[in-house]
């Protein structure tokens, strides 16, 4: 019988090998909106619950840097509107100076745009992505426009702004600009953006957030109503302004080759000392001539002739010069003051107190250290403490595990203070721990903004902080120790008077009249005891 004939395999076809010229023709620039778009993660926006959160956040925070800017008492009114299963229009409105018609677009449709990542002073935003990013990140999952309402002058009609990105070109997109007004209103400004989220209450909720964001920022007024309608106010605890923070220079200790150079060719500066001079912070003539000579270079050389070598060597020479910490008015701290009055408006405790540690620096970058503890009252007394982590007034809500803030907590020993702690762990009892860091640059541990980074320096300063503040409270806690142990002893001494008494009585026969006197006599002197 003749064998079948071999069925014939089919030819997988070769692929064509890479060439120089083929993968070149696959490169193309990115835009940084489409890397974000790809990596939402990365700003805050890798879950529903987050999302929602952090647009929220970003909205607050640019209103609040708005209206202290331009020295105006903040009040905002945040809502949040149901329009869907996991569905919600996020509403931020503020009394600030507004937003010229100019830039509105920009500010909220272009990503790494913005007034503050070239200013060295305190700021709660930094990068110019928070607002834009929930906007695209709206834009993504419900496909709506941002809308923007802005008033910057009380006589002239305000702005009603609807626009979108073009994520391929980090471009804004103006859907609609028409003229609007309204009946009272004087500046400010008015977001919306809705977005695929998940509302939840809790630690990490925006509940949370915005009485937290309160507690930090006593001066201003938030008016809040939830997706049930449900309508919460946080008044403010005072009426003063925090003090302006003030843009200062770099500092020479925090230059790096790369950025010397950048502002050497930028400087208007025709020598090198003035150069020094002019650009940098808490830089005088004797300091700058012995930077300069220290790098072997001439006082009169020209900073646009420097290269990568002869800058090297000025940074060396910078290192090697002692030259004064950068000034501290580009801060602006809680207080001590402030902090205590805003705990005491919204946390009912028995002790309060607070710490403003005086700045520090970091890598050229000056920065405040504040510690803020409340015990006792109505806080939960079988219960790991309660952190409140800040960097520039703003809460930081998520990787705890990852913050200074919370290494230098954990890194306290409490039980010195009379307080239980278990090894690792926050301690244990009715106490309420605040920490803030103030800064011209938070090193943030990524563009999310959560946690901050574990500088040595930065980590000191929180647990001096929190080692001070600790003495109060242990003094605190060992005085009531001592109470609650007298009033126990006197209330076993008023249990046993009459009985002693009644011993008395027996023993040396006395009348029940002079048992009486005795036994009143032993309760008055413990009263007297009592009142001392």
């Amino acid at each position: 019988m003749a064998k079948p004939a071999p069925k014939r395999r089919k030819k997988t076809p070769t692929r064509a090998k890479a060439t120089a010229q083929s993968m070149a023709g696959q490169q193309r620039e990115i835009s940084v909106s489409e890397f974000f778009t790809k990596n939402r993660h990365l700003l805050g926006f890798d879950s529903p619950t987050k999302a929602l959160l952090t647009t929220i956040k970003e909205a607050v925070d640019n209103a609040l840097d708005a209206c202290e800017e331009a020295e105006i008492l903040p009040e905002l009114y945040v809502e949040i509107v149901s329009t869907g299963e996991n569905r919600y229009r996020i509403i931020v409105e503020d009394n600030g100076p507004g937003i010229v018609e100019a830039q509105v677009p920009r500010i909220f449709g272009k990503l790494l745009y913005g007034s503050k990542f070239h200013r060295l002073r305190q700021s709660r935003g930094q990068q110019g992505i928070g607002i834009s990013a929930a906007g695209m990140y709206g834009q993504l999952t419900t496909a709506k426009p941002v809308v923007i309402e802005s008033k910057t002058n009380p006589r002239e009609p305000g702005r009603h702004f609807e626009l979108v990105i073009d994520t391929l070109k980090n471009e804004p997109v103006v859907k609609k600009n028409v003229e609007v007004d309204y009946e009272g209103w004087k500046h400010g400004t008015r977001v919306e953006i809705e977005l695929e989220g998940i509302y939840k209450g809790g630690r990490r909720g925006v509940d949370a957030y915005l009485q937290q964001t309160s507690l930090a920022n006593p001066h201003v007024h938030i008016t809040y109503k939830d997706p049930k309608g449900e309508q919460s106010v946080y008044e403010r605890a005072t009426d003063e302004l925090p003090e302006p923070a003030l843009e200062i220079q770099p500092h020479p200790y925090g230059v790096e080759v790369g950025l010397l150079l950048r502002m050497a060719k930028a400087t208007k500066s025709r020598h090198l000392k003035a150069f020094f001079q002019n650009e940098f912070s808490r830089v005088g003539p004797k300091a700058a001539t012995s930077i300069v000579e220290g790098a072997g270079l001439k006082t009169s050389t020209s900073p646009k002739r420097l290269t990568g070598e002869t800058a090297e060597r000025l940074i060396a020479s910078i290192a090697r010069t002692k030259i004064p910490s950068p000034p501290t008015n580009c801060l602006s701290p809680i207080g001590e003051e402030q902090l205590v009055a805003s705990m005491k408006e919204q946390i009912d405790a028995d002790f309060y107190t607070a710490v403003t540690r005086s700045p520090s620096v970091y890598r050229g970058n000056p920065f405040q250290v504040e510690v803020g503890i409340a015990y006792g009252g109505s806080l939960p007394a079988d219960e790991l403490a309660t952190l409140y982590r800040y960097a520039n007034r703003v809460p930081l809500q998520y990787q705890a595990g990852a913050c200074a803030a919370s290494k230098g907590v954990l890194q306290t020993n409490w039980k010195s203070y009379g307080l239980q702690q278990s090894r690792g762990a926050l301690p244990s009892g009715p106490l309420l721990v605040m920490v803030h860091i103030a800064s011209v640059w938070v090193p943030f541990t990524s563009e999310s903004k959560e946690a901050i980074a574990s500088y040595d320096e930065i980590i000191k300063e929180f647990k001096l902080a929190l080692q001070q503040a600790g003495r109060e409270l242990g003094r605190h806690v060992k005085r009531r120790a001592r109470e609650r142990d007298e009033a126990k002893k006197r209330a076993y001494i008023e249990k046993y008077i009459p009985h002693v008494g009644i011993a008395l009585q027996e023993i040396l026969g006395l009348s029940d009249r002079q048992e009486k006197k005795i036994v009143d006599t032993l309760t008055d002197t413990l009263e007297r005891s009592r009142k001392i």
